[in-house]
């Protein structure tokens, strides 16, 4: 007849052993060096939407005064955004005129070389000068010759330029849409301009190969 005692005493190690084993991992196919997440630990990380519900919305302006000033300061915030994006070259910023990857090689075609007419403003300014009736008659005779080569030089560059574009614009966008006297215009017209006055501001330096 078995022992009461002896079987109590397996009983009690049979518990102990299963008391004190450590309980299998909750995903068979993690490793000594998982790390519970976040959903497994019950934390969730709050939705966007819901962290921006949590932050303290602005205090409303006292008065009207302190309204007008609020609606100013945001209404320059925005002219500046606009203007950057303007200047960067940013078709959410541009206007139509500018707007579009026809336009943009234009802009990069023409800002990649040294045009004729951004000197012809300057030298008009000379020979405006040299052409006054206070002057030299050779002043004047040569004002007059520098005139016409200035002349000469912005209608012979112009011309290469419109060729130059139109026969990219033919190479690179043959289904556009636009006008290849419009591109051709709209360079002519972007080179007669001084460099630093363009906008959108160059985004190419002189001599880069477009």
């Amino acid at each position: 007849m078995p022992s009461l005692f002896r079987r109590k005493s397996a009983d009690l190690v049979e518990n102990a052993v299963s008391t004190d084993a450590p309980e299998a991992p909750a995903d068979p196919a993690a490793g000594r060096g998982h790390t519970a997440s976040k959903r497994e630990r019950g934390l969730v990380t709050p939705r966007r939407a819901e962290a921006q519900k949590r932050r303290p919305a602005a205090a409303p302006p006292a008065d009207r005064k302190e309204a007008m000033a609020r609606a100013r300061e945001r209404r320059r915030g925005q002219r500046a955004e606009a203007m950057a994006g303007m200047r960067r070259g940013d078709d959410r910023y541009l206007t139509a005129r500018d707007r579009g990857p026809e336009r943009a090689l234009v802009r990069d075609l023409v800002d990649s070389r040294r045009t004729a007419g951004t000197w012809f403003f300057g030298g008009a300014l000379l020979v405006l000068i040299g052409s006054s009736p206070s002057m030299p008659p050779v002043a004047r005779a040569v004002s007059q010759y520098v005139w016409l080569l200035l002349a000469l030089a912005v209608v012979v560059d112009s011309t290469l330029i419109a060729m130059r574009i139109r026969k990219r614009i033919r190479a690179e966008f043959p289904q556009s849409t636009q006008r290849p006297g419009g591109l051709a215009f709209y360079g002519i017209m972007r080179a007669l301009t001084f460099r630093r006055m363009r906008m959108p501001s160059p985004r190419v330096d002189l001599g880069d190969r477009i």
